[in-house]
């Protein structure tokens, strides 16, 4: 089996991973937090964030050959999830402009910690390719 390691140029240098793994039909989306293009974590809590987050984790699967709509599996690890459903509507609204109105098998886990400080949330998905 052949795996094809991909990192958009796009999104900040990844140091001990790969943005995405394609394989046959199948591509594997590291998590991605809400870094911008200057390699900071956007500020003003969890919806831009969110929002950031997804954009990076999208941006990766194109780079791969994939659609949103080829979503099969996305895990949310969420620094605090009272905020996150707070603002659930928001969220879903990102969701809905980005990916459209089908939704994945997900998966919202409260975590304690996140590789950067500041971030409130990280996406990981797995899409299937056509």
């Amino acid at each position: 089996m052949t795996l094809e390691r991909i990192n958009p140029g796009t999104l900040a240098k990844p140091s001990g991973f790969a943005h995405a793994v394609k394989s046959p039909g199948l591509v594997h989306l590291s998590g991605q937090t809400a870094l911008g293009a200057d390699g900071r974590i956007v500020e003003g809590g969890i919806v831009p964030q969110f929002r950031q987050a997804l954009t990076n984790l999208l941006e990766a699967l194109r780079a791969a050959g994939g659609q949103p709509a080829g979503l099969a599996s996305v895990n949310l690890y969420l620094l605090d999830i009272p905020d996150y459903q707070a603002h659930g509507r928001e969220v879903r609204d990102v969701w809905v402009e980005l990916v459209g109105r089908d939704y994945p098998a997900m998966t919202g886990v409260g975590v304690t910690a996140l590789w950067q400080p500041e971030a409130l949330v990280e996406i990981q998905a797995t899409a299937v390719l056509d």
